[in-house]
């Protein structure tokens, strides 16, 4: 198993080398001359940027000291979106140059064709050619001694047949012509790609640290009764309090939730990337969540790569309720979590019929699930709602094409026999602290009765 895992990861670092590789030979080899500074510097930033990135992926994983993770994850990760970006605009760019390419291959040959008739030969040589062609006139004083030009035949068809010694200036004017079209096309396409991706990946980063926007919905539950018409739930899930987003970010989520006056709040999971010991001070903020009914809490992925029983300890210290494949009957229907199924690798995976299994079938039920595969067995106990994250919408576009791949439903409402499914976006980011075309969001969903 060893082996199996150093071969794939030989791979992965195999793929990532020769996919800097490529952008640096079109941004950087490309565009600037050898042994330049500007060439240099690039050359550096493609070497050290790539291994800041690695360093800060394992440094979360492994636990290192929360200074050290702190220190490589701001450049380390932000050069994973700025780079999957310069990869994509450089790909983009691509068409472009090897238009730019073929044009200054024809350039060139044009320039081969026109200098056949300049070409020097040795003096040793000179006397076969004048035994087979008419005398020409005589050489200018420049040239060097001991080489002549093979003279063009004489006749008015010399200019028809063969260019002559005054195209040799024009022959190395087109070549020099060609070279210079050719990197002035790298360097605009160059230039595009490094501007697109720095302004997409800026954007991105201003809208994470921004903080999330309110996103409302209103979803009719067959089962709830008149009563309920209007019931609000505020769902947050995917945090990700970590190296990067830290104390501010999570005031910032209280602050956004609190705004939106809900009845009650759902933490659907991934709220942190580290120990309680390096993120409990981070966390501290979200004591002040206020609701009418409370806060619940179900753990995620994360929550198992971070100390899970810890972490559920230290919420409730917060005054959140974790639902541990748990159940409890508020006023108007039924609020039931199950743990994520990363749990299993420490045999606290989900258990549906702990949580739902001798519930009264009369009564709604809503359900928090971490991840929105666990829809499938939601359907089997007649859940109505569930409640779900962790796809972070793809988070890096085209991100969310494998996200679709993985998942029922990446983001928003769906349905699945008579289990209706949303998935939020979250409200923070895993790894970069960066979206794009997938905003972050807390949702306030707003329950409506049929009987209303």
């Amino acid at each position: 198993m060893v082996i199996v895992f150093a071969l794939v990861a030989l791979a992965v670092l195999a793929l990532v080398a020769g996919l800097h590789w490529y952008v640096w030979r079109r941004l950087v080899r490309d565009t600037t001359r050898p042994r330049g500074v500007a060439r240099r510097a690039g050359t550096a930033l493609f070497v050290v940027a790539p291994v800041l990135m690695i360093a800060a992926l394992v440094a979360e994983r492994s636990g290192a000291p929360f200074w050290l993770q702190r220190a490589l994850a701001w450049p380390g990760f932000l050069w994973m979106a700025l780079a999957l970006y310069l990869l994509l605009a450089t790909v983009a760019t691509e068409p472009v140059r090897v238009w730019a390419g073929r044009r200054a291959r024809r350039a060139t040959r044009e320039a081969v064709l026109a200098g056949l008739g300049a070409v020097p030969v040795p003096a040793a040589e000179r006397a076969g050619v004048a035994d087979d062609a008419p005398a020409a006139p005589a050489e200018p004083s420049g040239r060097a001694e001991g080489a002549s030009v093979v003279p063009a035949p004489a006749g008015p068809s010399a200019g028809a047949d063969g260019p002559s010694s005054s195209e040799a200036p024009r022959a190395s004017a087109l070549a020099a012509s060609a070279l210079s079209r050719r990197v002035f096309v790298s360097r605009v396409a160059g230039g595009t790609a490094a501007a697109v991706a720095l302004g997409t990946t800026g954007r991105g980063t201003y809208g994470v640290l921004r903080g999330p926007r309110v996103k409302r919905l209103t979803v009719p539950l067959a089962r709830l009764p008149r009563s309920a018409h209007g019931f609000r739930i505020a769902v947050v899930s995917d945090i990700h309090l970590g190296p990067v987003l830290g104390r501010d970010f999570a005031r910032t989520v209280v602050d956004t939730i609190n705004s939106t006056q809900p009845d009650m709040i759902a933490v659907v999971g991934d709220l942190v990337d580290g120990s309680v010991k390096n993120l409990g001070p981070a966390a501290a903020p979200l004591a002040g969540l206020e609701s009418r009914l409370g806060t619940y809490f179900v753990t995620g992925n994360h929550e198992y790569f971070s100390g899970a029983a810890q972490w559920l300890n230290e919420v409730r210290t917060l005054g959140m309720r974790p639902l541990e494949n748990a159940r409890t009957e508020l006023p108007y229907f039924d609020l039931a979590g199950v743990n994520d199924l990363q749990g299993e690798s420490e045999g606290q995976g989900p258990d549906f019929g702990k949580a739902l299994g001798d519930r009264d079938p009369t009564r709604a039920c809503v359900l928090m699930a971490h991840q929105p595969v666990q829809v499938h067995e939601a359907v089997h106990y007649s859940v109505d709602l569930q409640l779900s994250g962790h796809t972070h919408g793809g988070q890096l576009w085209p991100g969310n094409l494998i996200a679709k791949a993985a998942n029922p439903t990446v983001a928003g409402l769906d349905r699945y026999g008579d289990t209706q499914l949303y998935v939020s976006r979250g409200a923070g980011a895993w790894g970069p602290p960066t979206r794009v075309w997938a905003p972050s969001d807390i949702t306030v969903i707003e329950l409506a009765s049929r009987q209303a």
